[in-house]
């Protein structure tokens, strides 16, 4: 009997060891004293996401750059700009432009809605004109540009993907550093072959597209249908996919660039919307025929 006692008292002893063992500096909290932080402090330290950022579909002012094209040059009068005829911009009921479908008022086009498109404007002359739009503070940008780095006098002369590529990422880059809560609306170069298509069988297209040296890496010998001419096409073609998917990279790098999914160059336009002075650049019909392509796209809620 006298074994019982030492027993209960050796268990005793040998428990108590090893609970001071387990708990020697495990005081509460003194896992963060040591540099581990606990639960509810880990969660305290860790950063918090910022919200993505909104697309506006309600842009109150608009800036619009670009070429010939945002300038409705031919549009209205030969070998003129006609900006009340622009897509963009323009305040011709006829055309219904993107800045007065979503601004209305005549008085909100005329101080919210600018245009500092230059006609014969090339992707290297975008970021003075971005410059430029970032000065009137705009809650929109659009661009539509590219036909003349793809309309060379020659196929060697086209701009060159890279540096499209450059000056469209600067151009953008600045919009984005000035005013980080702009949207930019992209849209995709013209399909300058369905535009040869549509135009080579007029006598007086192909005419004035000669005399004129209208986008000759594309136009010149419209009649023309041999390897040589067809390669040539081609070429151009190639170079015009290049550059819409350049929009494409560009501007899906930017939570607030939106770009057009290739509407405008998948468009199938025909001669009606195209101007009687010149066969290339869109009349008062084609200029209505951008604005709603832009609308629809600039108003969507989401993209998928």
């Amino acid at each position: 009997m006298a074994v019982r006692p030492r027993t209960t008292f050796a268990s005793l002893a040998l428990a108590a060891l090893l609970l001071g063992c387990t708990s020697a500096g495990q005081e509460p909290g003194a896992g963060a004293a040591d540099g581990a932080p606990d639960g509810d402090a880990a969660a305290a330290d860790e950063p918090t996401e910022e919200p993505a950022p909104v697309w506006n579909t309600e842009p109150a002012s608009i800036a619009a750059m670009g070429d010939s094209i945002t300038r409705a040059f031919d549009a209205c009068a030969l070998l003129s700009d006609c900006p009340e005829a622009s897509w963009a911009t323009g305040t011709d009921r006829e055309v219904d432009s993107l800045a007065r479908q979503l601004l209305g008022d005549e008085v909100e086009l005329a101080d919210r809605a600018w245009n500092v498109a230059v006609s014969g404007a090339v992707m290297a002359d975008l970021p003075a004109q971005a410059a430029e739009a970032v000065a009137l503070e705009p809650e929109l940008v659009t661009v539509l540009i590219g036909a003349n780095d793809a309309c060379a006098r020659d196929v060697t002369e086209m701009t060159s993907v890279d540096a499209f590529r450059a000056d469209f990422a600067e151009a953008l880059a600045l919009i984005r550093t000035e005013l980080p809560e702009t949207g930019v609306f992209v849209s995709s170069v013209p399909d300058l072959e369905r535009l040869w298509s549509q135009g080579q069988g007029s006598v007086l297209a192909r005419a004035i597209w000669q005399l004129a040296s209208v986008c000759p890496s594309m136009l010149a010998d419209p009649g023309e249908r041999g390897a040589t001419a067809t390669e040539r096409r081609a070429e151009v073609s190639e170079r015009v996919l290049a550059y819409n998917e350049v929009l494409a990279e560009v501007c899906a790098a930017d939570a607030l660039c939106r770009y057009d999914e290739g509407a405008v160059h998948g468009y199938a336009f025909t001669t009606e919307h195209l101007s009687d002075w010149d066969w290339f650049h869109p009349n008062r019909e084609g200029q209505s025929t951008l604005a709603a392509l832009a609308y629809e796209q600039v108003t969507r809620v989401s993209v998928d």
